[in-house]
């Protein structure tokens, strides 16, 4: 068992169990007025296979991710546009299992993730308005864009393989537009992840990783007032990576499908039940996914 097939194997075990871009939004770029808090706590359970490159010889990989998280956000105006920013911290345990050749190996990992800070802004049809002018509104297209920062906080160790934190810095400009019809609501974003290098990457190597392309779309039913149902799927692409200058098979080219449940159950209050799961993966986690989290929202 070689020291690059061991940095090879590793790469691609937690990279699939923390992808950025696996992640499903839907109504990330609906408009909202001015002036709401939100408290989110959150927990996403994740299991399945991971899938290399058929000169590895790696086999029957099984991965497991529980994470919880909490955050908060705000909505504001910025220049007569609404503009809102949130923060998220995560604690995250993953276990992994498989065959590497003929012997069978596994380990343990847990501690905090890197932290997420999103600020957005809505550049078409998201005036800033006051929570009365927002209820008169008539719905209409708009344009948001983003950029999502996560930075290097989480539990790392420079003599470990597997890691919970990254050590480098990420991040995701994105654009996002939303089509009401009626009860339907439409959606379509367009991303891409950039990462700094990791310098200090098992026993002081240099970990280099390319932008990572991703596409969502989200068709959404409004039964009533904050209970709404949608259908969710996304496609990521690239994020190759490289060791002291040598390239690793390891391109990602895989899509996710997957559903949303948004339940009010007080009047400031709501539960949000997700599911989703690898339809193609090419390398990487081929993952069912199972989340909860609840939201508590007031005005100032």
């Amino acid at each position: 068992m070689s020291p690059r097939g061991l940095i090879s194997c590793s790469i691609l075990i937690f990279a699939a169990l923390r992808v950025h871009a696996q992640e499903l939004e839907p109504r990330a770029y609906s408009p909202n007025p001015v002036g709401v808090n939100f408290l989110v706590a959150g927990y996403v359970h994740s299991d399945g296979g991971v899938l290399f490159d058929p000169s590895l010889p790696f086999s029957d990989v099984e991965a497991t991710l529980d994470a919880a998280a909490v955050g908060y956000g705000r909505t504001f105006g910025v220049f007569g546009r609404s503009a809102n920013a949130a923060l998220a911290v995560p604690y995250v345990t993953g276990d992994v299992s498989g065959n590497i050749g003929e012997t069978h190996r596994s380990t343990s990992r847990s501690g905090l993730g890197d932290i997420k800070l999103k600020l957005g802004i809505n550049l078409l049809g998201g005036a800033a308005l006051t929570p009365r002018e927002f209820s008169q509104r008539k719905p209409q297209t708009t344009l948001g864009a983003s950029l999502t920062v996560a930075a290097p906080t989480g539990q790392y160790d420079p003599q470990k393989l597997i890691n919970i934190g990254t050590n480098r810095w990420a991040f995701k400009p994105e654009i996002g537009v939303s089509q009401p019809l009626g009860h339907w609501y439409l959606e379509a974003y367009a991303g891409v992840w950039l990462f700094s290098d990791n310098d200090d990457f098992y026993g002081g190597q240099h970990r280099e990783q390319d932008p990572l392309a991703s596409l969502q779309a989200h068709v959404s039913y409004t039964f009533r007032p904050r209970l709404w149902l949608a259908a969710d799927a996304t496609w990521y692409r690239g994020g190759d990576t490289k060791i002291d200058g040598v390239r690793r098979a390891d391109l990602q080219e895989n899509t996710r499908a997957g559903l949303t449940l948004s339940v009010p159950v007080a009047a400031r209050q709501s539960l949000k039940f997700t599911w989703n799961e690898g339809t193609s993966t090419r390398i990487g986690g081929d993952f069912t996914t199972y989340g909860v989290a609840w939201q508590y929202t007031w005005l100032d």
